[in-house]
């Protein structure tokens, strides 16, 4: 069986990935510091994070000064995928592979990393997972520091026009699947709604703004488990292309 453990092959698998990180963190870094981080506190969160839906959702709460309870279940539900994710990439691992190099690869397995990965032949070793990861996540976390610096020395107008880019990114991932996929456009739809209901209804307006986190976690959760017993995904038989 062919196995992937070549570490400079993962250092040019990592570019493109390097690359695309670099400018979506850029106005990760604009965000953050808009909500009132530092700059070395924007950096801080992603060399520790690979995960813009988590870290989009969590520096506003870090920024509020939300309870450790919320930023936890707020990224506990954002990144539960990664838990299946990292279960399956431990299928392709080799085995020589121990419990050290398993937690630090589980660190770096993020949606773009994890396809690579897995769109091997064979198994990988971690020379080959740790060259993959190494450029995006030194492009994750030098576009936040460039995107942080940005944001404080420009002026409020621009930097409240680059930071919707992360948005428009997050947008743009749902957008093509709601477009061909009824229950996935019909779920947005709800998850929205409530949004709109913790937003302006008066008697969820107040726990909007002392929670806001949570709104995140009820609304996600709720729309989720609608659509989970109203339209289940179908099990393809055994054989079925």
């Amino acid at each position: 069986m062919q196995i992937q453990n070549s570490f400079r092959k993962g250092l040019l698998d990592g570019i493109p990935i390097g690359i695309g990180y670099l400018s979506v963190s850029f106005a990760f870094g604009i965000m953050a510091v808009t909500c009132g981080l530092s700059p070395l506190e924007a950096l801080l969160i992603s060399m520790t994070n690979l995960t813009s839906a988590g870290q989009l959702a969590g520096a506003p709460i870090i920024a509020a000064g939300g309870s450790l309870v919320e930023l936890a279940m707020t990224q506990l539900i954002i990144n539960l995928r990664y838990s299946l994710m990292s279960v399956a990439l431990s299928q392709k691992l080799d085995y020589k592979a121990k419990w050290p190099h398993r937690f630090l690869i589980a660190f770096g397995n993020t949606d773009e990393i994890f396809a690579v990965s897995t769109s091997n032949d064979g198994h990988i070793t971690q020379r080959y997972f740790y060259g993959l990861m190494l450029i995006p996540w030194i492009g994750w976390s030098s576009g936040t520091i460039i995107g942080a610096l940005a944001g404080a020395a420009l002026p409020d107008v621009i930097t409240s026009s680059l930071g919707v880019a992360i948005y428009a990114m997050l947008i743009a991932v749902v957008v093509p699947k709601a477009k061909t996929h009824l229950p996935t456009a019909l779920c947005v739809l709800v998850s929205i709604t409530l949004a709109c209901l913790f937003r302006y209804l008066p008697a969820l307006s107040s726990f909007s703004e002392k929670y806001g986190g949570f709104v995140i976690i009820i609304c996600a959760v709720v729309a989720s488990l609608i659509f989970a017993v109203l339209c289940p995904v179908k099990e393809e038989k055994e054989g079925e292309v």
